[in-house]
């Protein structure tokens, strides 16, 4: 049986205030609120500004729709040309590395923290996401902690990766498996 009063969350203290004191993460806690998560901001440039601003790597043409929910940008890395869409919530407690061409569909998440169930103090695990160039994550699907997304997979929509995506692989379920493979037309 869990006895969550003894959780054991050292690794979030220690682990996520690497790069970010108190009054920046206060800070960040604002600036998502009114400018990110607020769904009548639009404006990619002023999101991707802001998210440099606080310590993202950016590159460039990036566009990041309304309404999406970033925990912290000193540990997200996103390539050119990407696209983050609507509801997306990038739960980043470990590093998130999204590359260029990448899509992340409406609703998605990408969850790099879980918790230890075999241990009665249910302690926090933290692990990153890679997520390579071309990929496309469909609408209200999850890529868990530690998943490696290879180059052009594609994450089919509300499944979930909960292991490694071969590139060029088409991934579809819950657990997602590879149900085919991903060709592009010219």
């Amino acid at each position: 049986m869990s006895d969550l009063k003894t959780v054991n969350n050292s690794v979030y203290k220690t682990t996520i205030v690497i790069g970010a004191g108190k009054l920046k993460q206060i800070g960040w806690y604002l600036t998502n609120v009114l400018f990110f998560r607020n769904s009548l901001n639009s404006s990619s440039a002023l999101k991707v500004g802001l998210l440099k601003l606080f310590g993202a790597s950016i590159g460039a043409g990036v566009i990041i729709k309304p309404a999406v929910n970033i925990k912290f940008p000193w540990k997200l890395s996103i390539g050119n040309h990407s696209w983050i869409g609507e509801n997306v919530w990038i739960d980043n407690l470990a590093d998130i590395t999204i590359g260029a061409n990448v899509c992340i569909s409406q609703g998605a998440l990408l969850l790099t923290g879980n918790h230890n169930y075999k241990r009665s103090s249910f302690d926090l695990i933290l692990q990153p996401i890679i997520i390579e160039d071309g990929v496309w994550i469909g609408a209200r699907a999850v890529v868990c902690p530690g998943v490696v997304c290879g180059t052009h997979a594609v994450l089919s929509v509300a499944s979930v990766a909960s292991n490694e995506m071969e590139a060029w692989g088409i991934y579809r379920g819950n657990p997602a498996i590879k149900v085919g493979k991903r060709l592009l037309v010219e």
